[in-house]
């Protein structure tokens, strides 16, 4: 097999950025390949992550109690959803180093950090010091220049059209 180890980076305000990192996840397990999967401002519901639960080699960290977006939230909420976030990146962190993970998912943690939920030079030092063999997949929404210069892929989604605009709800099995 190839040598692992590039960065991926998804980003935009188009759909379809989890779902390119879940279908890389999907591709990995295929290969019987550990995924660890963190999923930064979201709750750990959507369908991908039901699908994934069912391989015994996937690690998934969420933030559980998560309810609602960052804007709605006050500032202790704020505070607990930063800590649960920082913690299950040092897990992941722990996963590459110690040889349990060969594929890190960190879906939403450009929005993570754009947010001021994640702390920057702790995620940057680990993608430089990351483990080597270790491929990385990162999602969000907006352009982020330290990530753009350390991602081997950069992907920006842009949406020109979207059911959303138009009141149709996020639906599971689609967006969920």
């Amino acid at each position: 097999m190839e040598q692992l180890g590039l960065i991926h980076y998804y980003y935009g305000d188009g759909k379809g950025k989890t779902t390119a990192a879940m279908g890389l996840a999907l591709r990995a397990l295929g290969r019987g390949m550990p995924v660890a999967v963190v999923q930064f401002l979201k709750n750990g519901t959507s369908g991908e992550l039901l699908a994934l639960k069912k391989f015994p080699q996937t690690t998934l960290l969420t933030v559980e109690n998560l309810k609602g977006f960052v804007r709605s939230m006050t500032f202790e909420q704020r505070r607990e959803c930063a800590a649960v976030m920082e913690k299950n990146l040092c897990l992941a962190e722990d996963l590459c180093r110690e040889g349990k993970c060969q594929m890190l998912i960190l879906d939403e943690i450009e929005s993570a950090l754009h947010a001021g939920m994640i702390d920057r030079e702790q995620l940057l030092r680990f993608l430089d010091d990351r483990p080597s063999g270790v491929e990385i997949v990162l999602t969000g929404h907006h352009s982020d220049q330290d990530l753009i210069d350390r991602a081997d892929y950069v992907t920006h989604m842009i949406k020109e059209k979207h059911p959303y605009d138009r009141g149709i709800t996020a639906r599971d099995g689609v967006e969920r």
